[in-house]
Formats: structure tokens, sequence, C-alpha cells
């Protein structure tokens, strides 16, 4: 029996299911979370005929309890004793003299000038070509062996005629026998000098070419 018949359970009942429901999944939510539920409003509630229950809450963000920071100390070690470096004079390193370049070889090279076939001014021999003949013929001497073998002939040769009338550079063009060509190369080495050629008025390196005649009487 209902202790006031005016009241209607069935519809505060509604309510409370709700209200149970509610607080319930409160409990498993705070559980997880652990959340702090501040209630800043009472409700009160008004039990009446035509009113529900009503409340109201405010869920503070979880907080965090972040660790201090972690002081690393490392100890520093001192010397016991500190060791006294005395100024030592270091002498002076020795100067090395470098070597001597070794000496610069001069070579001289002597430039022969050119020698000319035909100068402005031939070169010829002292008095001309007859005082020439005079001298071969007093001097040329008949070789025995080529008496004796009948040799006879004309042996032409060719000479340089320095720029002081020295003769140099004899050679046989043709010639007729070993032993008259040696006599004929004899003669005109021992020739006196000659008058050199020239060309522009200067003494020039000149070639002559002379026969000599080797023959039987």
């Amino acid at each position: 029996m209902k202790k006031n018949p005016k009241i209607n359970n069935d519809k505060v009942r509604g309510s409370f299911t709700a209200i149970s429901l509610s607080l319930v999944s409160g409990i498993v939510l705070a559980a997880f979370t652990y959340g702090n539920v501040n209630v800043e409003k009472e409700t009160i509630f008004h039990i009446s005929d035509n009113e529900d229950f009503e409340y109201e809450y405010i869920e503070e963000e979880p907080v965090v309890n972040t660790p201090p920071p972690i002081r690393v100390i490392i100890p520093v070690e001192i010397p016991e004793e500190i060791e006294e470096i005395e100024n030592i004079e270091i002498p002076p390193t020795a100067q090395v003299t470098p070597p001597k370049p070794p000496p610069i070889e001069i070579s001289v090279v002597k430039v022969t000038p050119p020698i000319v076939d035909f100068p402005d001014v031939d070169a010829g021999f002292p008095g001309g070509a007859a005082a020439m003949m005079k001298w071969i013929n007093d001097n040329i001497s008949y070789p025995e062996t080529s008496i004796e073998m009948n040799e006879q002939g004309r042996v032409f040769l060719q000479f340089v005629i320095e720029k002081d009338g020295t003769i140099t550079n004899i050679k046989v063009d043709r010639g007729v026998s070993l032993d008259l060509d040696k006599e004929a190369k004899r003669v005109i080495r021992n020739m006196p000098n000659w008058i050199p050629g020239e060309i522009g008025g200067r003494a020039v390196r000149a070639r002559c070419r002379l026969p000599i005649n080797f023959q039987l009487n």
C-alpha cells in the first residue's frame, strides 16, 4: 500500500532509472580516466507530482604530473700535483748551406765560313800562272816506280785557299796512279801561300782546281 496515495511512483521510476544509469556510467568513466568531478552547482531535488530530478556536473581534464628534468653531474678530476716545467733553451739549428751548383760549361762552336767557288777576284799564285808552272817543274819529283811501270798522265786536283792564303782540303778529282796522285798532292801542299780570293773587297775562302801533268821524255 502507498503511504501517500496521491504520489504516482510510476512517473518517478523512469527518472530514478535514468539517474542510476548515469551514476554508474560516471563511476565507470571516472575509473578509466582518473578524472576528478567537481559539482559546482548543487541540484536540489524537489519531489513533486510534475517535476523530474535534475543535476549538472563539470568534468575537469586530468592533471598529468610531469617529472622534473634529470640533472647529470660530471665530476671534474683535479690533479693532486701540478708539475712545473722549466724553460729550456733550445739551441738554434745549424744552417745548412746548399751545395753550389755545378759550373756551367760554355762550349765555343767555331763557325767555319763557307767556301766560295766563284769569287769576285780569283785566288792566285804569287807572280801569276807562269811563276806557278816554273815552281811546279822545279819542285816535282817523278816517282821511280811510276818510271819503271811507264806511268804517265794528268792528275786533276782541287783545294781551298783560306783567307790567309794557306792551302787546305787537298783532294784528287781524277788521278792516274797511287804514286803519281800522291806526288801531285805533295807538290800542292808544299806551295807557298797564295793570294786569297775576294768578294766585295773582303778575303774569302775560295775553291781552286789545278791539273798537274806527268810525262816521260
